[in-house]
């Protein structure tokens, strides 16, 4: 590549990274300690917009014996005193019962806790007082309990959950239970419910998955008293734990004419199944733009493989400028879904699309029948790279990964806690090192880790071995990783890695890394590597399938995280840029040393970067618009695959 092309190419440029994400950062809220739910504090999520109503069937059938001596509704009574015990201080959540006040009558059913902040001792005196006599109105029950949540506050985005606890189906055969969840399930966003079957088989089982499918929601089995307390904590500690959103609300259009103009920023929007969303960005000849739309549909709820969300970049008039699509790649449930574009302008700009104009960022969710009809809600980011300055000259690309390949060594010894956040944007800052955490079933967790100019980030995530229930010897779940990169581009590994593996209780252990960061690596045609041009926080989430709900013994199952950030650092894009003092090992500095020498007996190339050595590796507008809305696009982000049975999992090298 010629010297001119790449000073004309730099001058061009414009370096999306870490200084939009580094101010959305420093406004997030400082995360909890270890076991805490993580901090909610200017993060849409947990700020009145969430919140949880359990109902309860308080029915004749729960005075029977569980098998243990002890009457179903004692039993129920006891797991409902955990769940509140581990709900996070404040959370709001109330109780609801049917059947309790007369022996035969389908419209007893009865709020006796309101939902307000969480007030352990109350709800427990509430169910204290329930004594099972009468019938089974489950349909009427839905549609009060979906009164007594309260509405989210203006633009806020939270998860509102029904905790259906039932031991039989509806007898009351109207309003139709699966009816009414279905209606709930589309009216709003973020609405969940559901269901815990305790010791039912048949049509109640039947009846009960189909509500929790019909409404966003999962189907909990509970063949014992343990199994109830355990399920349920599950369920009400995933509502209480749900994806804390970020941005500026925002409409996208369903056709291109009538796109909003956006600037850059973040922003939060919803989509529904088989729609488009449209939106309007301004863009000069010389910047490179970076756009994701991250879907968060609720945890667990009903997608089909091939269920995608894709994003475009378009350019008035002349077609598609840029295209991604990321699809969930199993059928076990929902989980946060991110696609990611970028218009990167070419080194001789004589495309159409390095033109001055008008374009759309597209976004688009493709469903299958029987998927979650629920509309999504959407994180969106759009950042613009500010350019570099003349005069100076890039690094080679570095589209190999060289040391941070599978076999690389990775930290060792004894975890230290850490508890992941919620979304990208209360993402648990760690650094080099072993961390020890705990997932729920359909939960994602997630991690930021700091890589900046030729440095990459390379890690193991390990599941423990943990005891299971008796009867699942052969039922498999899976568990998924991905990293992202500060502009939330999703990384697939380029095939050096594999983003899920098989888990059934046993240990089982995954692989993930990115390329080292190079301002160069953006003319790589490489998917795995262009994104990789800038550094800042990566993003690693972790995901463990729904099925392992039927699997593991304990309400959460351990995980360990072991993270390296190889290289030195250096203090900008440029060839020969100096270590950063403090980064990186005497080993570090040489092999970079090595590596930067080999790549100039490829040719120099020329380009430019701030004098203060950050490179430009900002985005533009940022300052004008810190007061603006910041993001939330829902999808939450994520592609996994479990489609073989028959493979072994990995082996863990530790507990966690």
């Amino acid at each position: 590549m010629r010297a001119r092309d790449h000073r004309r190419t730099a001058r061009a440029g414009t370096l999306i990274g870490g200084a939009l994400f580094a101010l959305v950062a420093g406004a997030l809220p400082a995360v909890a300690a270890p076991g805490d739910a993580p901090a909610a504090s200017g993060v849409t999520g947990s700020d009145g917009s969430g919140s949880l109503v359990m109902v309860l069937d308080s029915s004749g059938s729960m005075g029977d014996d569980d098998g243990t001596g002890r009457t179903r509704m004692e039993s129920a009574r006891a797991a409902v005193g955990t769940v509140v015990d581990g709900l996070p201080d404040g959370y709001p959540t109330g109780l609801r019962v049917y059947g309790a006040d007369r022996p035969r009558g389908c419209t007893d059913t009865r709020l006796v806790r309101p939902v307000h902040e969480l007030d352990r001792a109350a709800v427990k005196r509430a169910v204290a007082g329930v004594r099972p006599r009468g019938d089974t109105p489950i349909g009427l029950s839905l549609r009060k309990a979906a009164q007594d949540l309260p509405r989210p506050e203006a633009g806020a985005i939270g998860t509102r959950t029904i905790l259906l606890i039932s031991d039989g189906e509806d007898n009351c055969g109207t309003p139709r239970p699966c009816e009414v969840a279905e209606q709930l399930g589309k009216e709003g966003v973020g609405l969940r419910i559901d269901t815990v079957g305790f010791q039912v088989r048949g049509a109640a089982r039947e009846q009960l998955e189909c509500i929790a499918k019909a409404g966003n929601g999962r189907y909990y089995d509970a063949p014992d008293a343990k199994s109830l307390a355990r399920q349920l904590q599950r369920a009400s500690r995933l509502s209480a734990d749900g994806y804390r959103f970020r941005g500026e609300r925002v409409a996208g259009a369903a056709t291109a004419d009538r796109s909003p103009v956006l600037v850059p920023g973040q922003y939060l929007d919803t989509i529904g199944p088989g729609e488009k969303r449209h939106y309007a960005v301004d863009l000069d000849a010389v910047s490179t733009v970076d756009f994701a739309a991250t879907a968060v549909p609720q945890p667990g709820a009903a997608v089909d493989t091939f269920d995608a969300l894709s994003t475009r970049i378009e350019y008035d008039g002349h077609g598609s400028c840029g295209t991604d699509t990321e699809r969930f790649q199993q059928k076990e449930g929902a989980a946060p879904l991110t696609s990611a574009v970028a218009r990167i302008r070419s080194e001789a700009g004589t495309r159409t699309c390095d033109r001055a104009g008008r374009y759309r960022l597209v976004v688009e969710r493709r469903s299958k029948k029987g998927s979650d009809a629920a509309r999504w809600p959407l994180e969106l980011v759009y950042g613009v790279e500010a350019p570099l300055e003349e005069g100076l000259s890039p690094a080679q690309s570095q589209a190999e990964y060289g040391r941070g390949g599978k076999e690389a060594t990775l930290p060792a010894g004894d975890p230290r806690d850490v508890r992941g956040g919620t979304g990208f944007n209360d993402a648990r800052e760690i650094g080099q090192g072993v961390w020890r955490d705990r997932i729920l079933p359909s939960q994602t967790l997630w991690y930021k880790v700091p890589a900046g100019w030729g440095q990459q980030v390379r890690y193991d995530v390990e599941f423990a071995n943990e005891p299971t229930v008796d009867r699942t010897s052969a039922t498999y779940s899976y568990g998924a990783t991905r990293l992202y990169t500060p502009a939330r581009h999703p990384l697939t590994g380029g095939g050096e890695f594999t983003s899920t593996t098989l888990y059934n209780g046993r240990p089982a252990a995954l692989r993930m890394g990115g390329v080292p960061v190079s301002w160069t690596n953006r003319y790589e045609s490489r998917n795995n590597v262009q994104p990789v041009h800038a550094g800042g926080g990566f993003y690693i989430s972790v995901t463990l399938g729904a099925r392992a709900a039927e699997i593991a013994e304990n309400p959460r199952i351990g995980l360990v995280l072991r993270v390296s950030v190889l290289g030195a650092e250096r203090t900008g894009p440029q060839h020969g840029a100096p270590v950063r003092a403090g980064s990186g090992s005497s080993a570090d500095e040489n092999a970079d040393r090595d590596a930067a020498e080999d790549a100039d007996k490829k040719g120099d190339l020329t380009a430019s970067g701030d004098s203060d050595g950050a490179g430009g590796a900002g985005w533009t507008g940022i300052a004008a618009a810190a007061g603006a809305a910041v993001t939330a696009v829902l999808v939450a982000v994520f592609v996994y695959v479990r489609n073989r049975r028959g493979a072994a999992a990995r082996t863990t090298r530790g507990s966690a």
